[in-house]
Order: C-alpha cells, then sequence, then structure tokens
C-alpha cells in the first residue's frame, strides 16, 4: 500500500510539472492526485507503522469500548482514515478560504482601478533608475498584496513603460525574483508563508523581523549586479495609464482594499481567532463599501464594480490545485510516511539547515506548496515549536528558491505567459543572479539568527 500511494503521489508530481507538453491542466492531476491516494488508503489495511502508533491505538481503544462486541483492523481502519481526512480537510479549508478571500479583495480593488494610483506615479524614463523603482515597488507590494497579483499588475505596468523587448525581459526577471522575495517575510504575501502562519509554525510579527533583511538582501544583490550590467534603452512609449481612466472611487478602494488585508494580522492577534475569518471580515467590509460608493450606478454600469464581478474572476483553478496537492500530501502524512521520511533525512544529512535549503532549491522545480507542505508534515511542531528556525527558514527559502527557474513559481509562470519568456533565455540570463540572490538571504538569514 505505502508504496503504491508514493508511485501516485510521484507519478501525480510529474505529470503536474509536464503540464504544458502534455496539455492536462495540473489542476485535474492533483485533484485526480489527492482523491487516489485517499482511496487506495482507505481501501488496503493498517500498515504496521500504523499499528503501532498512538493515534491509531487510542481510536481502536475507544472504538472498542464504544461498541459490544470485538473491533476487527478493517474497521478502526476505515474509522482511522475517515477521521485523519476531516481533520486534515479542517486544515486545509481555513487556507483555502484565506486565499479565496484575499483574491476576491485584490480583484475588486483592481476593478474599480485602484492600483493606478500606485502605477501612475512612476515617471522615470531612465532605464537603471526605473529597474529599480519597479523593484522596490514589486517587493513593497508582494508583501501586501501576494507575489502572483503583484508580478501581473507590474509587468502589465512595464509594458507601458519599456517598449524594448529585449530591455523589458530583464525587467520582467526581475520582477519575478522581487515579487517572491517580497512575499517570503509576509504572512499574507506568498502562499507557502501563509500555510506556514495559519498553520501555527510562524507568527506575523516573528516573522517579517526574521526575514525582511534577508529578504531584501536575496532582491537586493541581483537588483544591484543587473543595474551595472544592463544594456539597452526604455524606448518609445506611452505614459503609463494614459489608456485608462479610474473610477471616482479607485482611491477609496484601494485604501479599504489594502487596508483589509493589512489588518488580518492584528484581527488574529487581538482576537485569537483563525486568520481567514479575518480575510472574510475584511472582503465583507469592502464588499459593503463597494455596494455604497457605486449605489447611484445603474445594473449596467454597476456591474463590473460589483464584488460578485470579482469573484467570478478569481482563479478558482489554482485553489482546487492547492485542494489536490494538500489533500495527497495530507494522506501521506496520515500513514506517517513524512515523518519517516524526515528521520531518513536527519540521518543521512543530519542538518536540518541544509535539507532546507535544498527544499528550496528543489522549489524551482517542483512546487513549493506541496513542498512545504510535506515539510510541515515531516516534522513536529513538538520538537520544533513555533518561531523555530526550521519554520522561518523553510518561509525563506520555498518562498525565495522558486525564482531560480521561471517555471518554479507562480510569478515566474505568470511572467513567462505575459511575456514570452523563453525558459532557456531565463536560465541564461536570469537563473544566476537569481541563485546568488537567494544564498546570499540565505547566509545573512543564518548569520543574524546566529545558529
Amino acid at each position: 500500500m505505502e508504496l503504491l500511494i508514493v508511485a501516485v503521489f510521484v507519478a501525480g508530481y510529474i505529470l503536474i510539472a509536464l503540464e504544458h507538453p502534455i496539455r492536462i491542466n495540473k489542476t485535474a492531476t492533483a485533484l485526480l492526485t489527492g482523491v487516489i491516494c485517499w482511496t487506495i488508503f482507505i481501501l488496503s489495511g493498517p500498515t504496521e507503522s500504523l499499528l503501532h502508533s498512538t493515534e491509531y491505538s487510542d481510536l481502536a481503544e475507544s472504538l472498542s469500548h464504544g461498541s459490544s462486541g470485538a473491533t476487527g483492523d478493517m474497521e478502526v481502519h476505515r474509522e482511522y482514515v475517515i477521521h485523519s481526512l476531516r481533520e486534515h480537510l479542517a486544515e486545509i479549508a481555513e487556507i483555502l478560504f484565506f486565499l479565496i478571500g484575499a483574491m476576491t479583495i485584490v480583484e475588486l480593488v483592481d476593478s474599480h482601478r485602484g492600483f493606478k494610483f500606485i502605477t501612475d506615479r512612476i515617471r522615470t524614463t531612465n532605464a537603471r533608475t526605473l529597474l529599480w523603482v519597479i523593484c522596490w515597488v514589486t517587493f513593497i507590494l508582494s508583501a501586501i498584496l501576494d507575489n502572483l497579483t503583484t508580478t501581473i499588475v507590474m509587468v502589465s505596468l512595464t509594458r507601458k513603460l519599456v517598449p524594448n523587448r529585449d530591455t523589458r525581459l530583464f525587467f520582467a526577471g526581475l520582477i519575478v525574483v522581487a515579487a517572491n522575495a517580497g512575499g517570503a517575510w509576509s504572512p499574507i504575501g506568498d502562499v507557502t508563508t501563509t500555510m506556514l502562519w495559519i498553520g501555527g509554525q510562524i507568527t506575523a510579527v516573528s516573522i517579517v523581523k526574521s526575514l525582511i533583511i534577508p529578504s531584501i538582501v536575496c532582491m537586493l544583490i541581483p537588483l544591484l549586479v543587473l543595474s551595472f550590467t544592463m544594456k539597452g534603452t526604455l524606448g518609445e512609449g506611452k505614459a503609463p495609464g494614459s489608456d485608462e481612466k479610474a473610477p471616482p472611487t479607485a482611491n477609496l478602494m484601494l485604501a479599504v482594499g489594502v487596508s483589509a488585508l493589512v489588518s488580518v494580522p492584528i484581527f488574529k492577534t487581538l482576537t485569537h481567532l483563525p486568520p481567514y475569518l479575518g480575510m472574510m471580515l475584511g472582503l465583507s467590509v469592502l464588499w459593503v463599501v463597494s455596494e455604497f460608493a457605486n449605489r447611484d450606478l445603474d445594473d449596467s454600469q454597476k456591474g463590473h464594480f460589483t464584488a460578485i464581478h470579482a469573484l467570478s474572476r478569481i482563479d478558482m483553478p489554482s485553489v482546487l490545485f492547492f485542494l489536490g496537492i494538500l489533500l495527497a500530501v495530507a494522506s501521506l502524512q496520515s500513514m506517517h510516511l513524512l515523518q519517516d521520511f524526515a528521520i531518513y533525512l536527519n540521518d543521512t544529512i543530519g542538518d536540518n539547515r541544509v535539507i532546507i535549503t535544498l527544499i528550496g532549491m528543489l522549489s524551482a522545480i517542483v512546487d513549493n506548496v506541496p513542498l512545504v507542505a510535506a515539510s510541515m508534515g515531516m516534522y513536529s511542531m513538538d520538537i520544533y515549536p513555533t518561531d523555530h528556525l526550521i519554520w522561518e527558514y523553510l518561509a525563506y527559502c520555498a518562498g525565495t528558491g522558486g525564482s531560480l527557474l521561471v517555471i518554479g513559481s507562480a510569478a515566474g509562470v505568470a511572467a513567462m505567459g505575459m511575456e514570452k519568456i523563453d525558459f532557456i533565455w531565463y536560465v541564461k540570463r536570469i537563473t544566476l543572479l537569481a541563485a546568488v540572490g537567494y544564498f546570499a538571504g540565505a547566509a545573512t538569514y543564518l548569520f543574524l539568527t546566529h545558529q
């Protein structure tokens, strides 16, 4: 059973990585992988490791006390699988509802042209100066929004500011690096950091304090190198935003939307309620504000500015992808395979800092969501408590390691699609810069923590 589930899991990973060549959407593959793993798990009998686990023994004892007769191994096994699935689904649902709320807020602000307030203030025509401005704006925005949304906004902006395609490709590459670096240190900036925050492995204040400097270093090193070596001009183009007019409500929606996102960690700290409730509170407030702000418009004009329209535009395939892949990882965790793998890595490599660094590099090839999910199952919080080096360093490595390849992060895939960036071009021009930044940021974090 164990080998079969691992084989299905690995096959699913390979098919997800080959999404474009085989032309099968990774969401379908992830959902299929997750369901098959749990199906095999419940139809197979209990393994030796499960029979000797504390959770399994406690459940068997509980069932035997609650029944008049003896309880068979298969009955206990089925109850254990269903109980584990319910527990994991509750944890996964918190992440999914958080993402749905965040995506809807961003879409609602964007539908009101709220981000135009930011993009219209970038006026420089000097290539190097513009590169610095773009990267810093990307770094800050990705911590407030998320790295995917920020990449889409900033790449769209560079199309207006940098007509020269050769120069614009370098901008796009650095936007990917800056977006991933900016998202890593914020609990709402990158889905992997969000997963660790919602899971209780990190706290909002601690992750910001610990990772903001390493993340800046991760972006700054490639930016410094490229600003001295980049050649070419911006070319002739239109002023940003000159072809579209923002509605009167744009600035109001931007202010309320950003406030809603930023207030989520504050809400969790004050109430001790899960972060997704804070995100739902922010969404509901923004929703009400949008209704009042557009109450004078007729139905034909109002439709584009409603939260209903924003909900129809969010990236639901990505949400379902997270559901499928997290379910698949949860099955391995419930079987104790991830814990056994952690013990193997510890016995083989020994140094957790090396292991986490390698996991970050692997995230350039394999999606960082399942990698972080697997790592969360590999290491027990009883041994590695909240805000331990393991979790903070994992947030940094998984968040920034994806920049090593253009397919290694959602931000990279978005930029690749928007600018038709060639995989080999990225490897030749950006990968080395991203790698230097990645290792420099990692060394900075380890130096600052003195561990």
